[in-house]
Formats: structure tokens, sequence, C-alpha cells
């Protein structure tokens, strides 16, 4: 228990508040797909809603804190804008419901009936990363700044916390999605090297179609299986024990064509 003497009573309000929001208990309402930002609730403070099997990509920069802001403000500038501009715009040109920025990463989370979508916007960042990201901050800072990917999907609770907007004068609130998949994909980032996308198994088996689990047969007509299982046993950071990851990247000659392929899965998809 915190004394009166112990921290300065406005500061202490705050805190009995939020002990007593706690207190009075969650109510917890069902929704079959992620909403839109409007409806998500700040005002009610014991409501969350629970969506199952949200999709998670996480993309992220290696060796970003090779970039100064104090030295190399234009340089560092442009390569965060180049990052996470084109990550926010193209998540959102795949239709992602939901798109945030996370330090120096950007994550979209997907419904349960897109994990093709998902893979689709995954796998076209990171063939954006490779062609013109890294080569283009190559040239600008001499520095190798990187990219790796996540992506994972599990049951989330989401609600805003912070103030309701009163008379738009405040804008001070943000989502809080609560479970595995945001958490989880970021891990499987950070274990990934440059070019490599880590997905989770429970992930990986809803993307079953061969335009995904195999090559074109570029360069010599022979389709190739293009993932390698990861074992995460031994990790206890991850709730659950594997792991495929993919090095390749879109076809530059089938790529687009294997593109649209992929996006129209989903239509038929049941998961």
């Amino acid at each position: 228990m915190i004394s009166e003497t112990q921290i300065p009573e406005i500061f202490r309000e705050v805190i009995t508040d939020q002990i007593q929001i706690y207190e009075s208990g969650r109510s917890i309402t069902q929704r079959n797909q992620i909403p839109d930002t409007t409806d998500i609730p700040i005002q009610n403070q014991r409501n969350w809603l629970r969506i199952p099997d949200v999709i998670c990509v996480f993309v992220d920069m290696i060796g970003s804190t090779l970039l100064s802001a104090e030295n190399q403000d234009n340089m560092t500038a442009g390569a965060y804008q180049l990052f996470s501009g084109t990550g926010v715009r193209l998540f959102s040109a795949f239709e992602s419901p939901y798109i945030d920025i996370s330090g120096d990463g950007v994550f979209a989370l997907f419904d349960k009936d897109q994990p093709y979508r998902a893979i689709a916007a995954a796998v076209t960042f990171k063939t954006f990363a490779k062609e013109e990201f890294v080569p283009r901050i190559k040239d600008m800072t001499d520095e190798n700044i990187g990219c790796h990917i996540g992506i994972d999907m599990k049951t989330v609770l989401v609600r805003k916390l912070g103030f309701k907007r009163d008379r738009g004068r405040t804008d001070r609130q943000n989502e809080v999605w609560a479970g595995k998949p945001v958490n989880m994909s970021s891990k499987l980032a950070s274990l990934a090297s440059d070019e490599e996308l880590l997905v989770s198994d429970r992930f990986f088996c809803k993307i079953t179609d061969e335009h995904v689990r195999y090559s074109c047969g570029c360069p010599n007509g022979n389709k190739a299986y293009l993932w390698e299982k990861v074992d995460l046993s031994s990790n206890n950071e991850f709730d659950f024990n594997s792991a495929e990851k993919l090095k390749s990247q879109w076809c530059e000659k089938h790529g687009a064509q294997y593109c649209e392929e992929i996006l129209k899965l989903d239509k038929n998809d049941e998961i």
C-alpha cells in the first residue's frame, strides 16, 4: 500500500483510481473480426473485445542503431521514412484492418480468414527490403541496414487505454493488443537474419497452397520446397515448438502472378 508521504496526492489519486477500475473486474465481448478503431472501447473502462486467431505480420529493421539522429539526421530520417512509411502504405494496400508502428518496426494485423493476404503482404515487403530499401540505405549511409520479419496468429484482447476524446481536445489514447501474436511475431523477427521471414507453426498450417510452399521453378523449371523448419522446443520465449523459415522473395518473372493467385485463396479458405 502506498502511503500518503510516499507519493504526492495528485499522483496517488491516479494510481488509486486505476486500482479501483482493476478491482471492478472486466467484461469480455466476442468479435470475429478486427474492428474499426472507432469501435474499440475507451469509455467503458471494464469492456474488452476478444478476437480469435488474429494474424500479426511484424517487420523490423536490423542495424538501425547504426543510424544517428544527432550526426546523420537527414539520412536517419530518410531511412525511417522509407522503411516505416512503405510498411504502413503496403500493408494498407493489402487491406490490413489494423497497422501500427513499434519503434523501428511496423506491425499489421489481419483477420483469421486472411492468412494468404498476410503472407503475400510479408513477402512483398521482404522483396521491397531486399531490392530497394537495403541497397538505397547502403548507398546513402554506407551502413548495412537490413530487415527481418515474423508472423504469428492467436486470440487477442483489445481495448483503448488513455484519455477519451473530449470536445476534440485530446487524442492521448492508444489500442492495447493483449495476447501472443504481436509479441511472438516480434520475437520471431528478432531470431531471423537479414532477408529472412520466420512464421510460427500454427500460422504455417494455414498456408498450405503450393503457390506458398513451392517455388515457381525458375530458373531451371524445377519447383523447389521453399521452407526450412526451425526447432524452438528449447526456447522458452515461445509458446510453440517450431517455426518455418523463408529466405526467398517474389520471383522477378512470376512474382506478380503468384502474388495475385495467392490473394484469391482467402475467398474460399475456411479457418
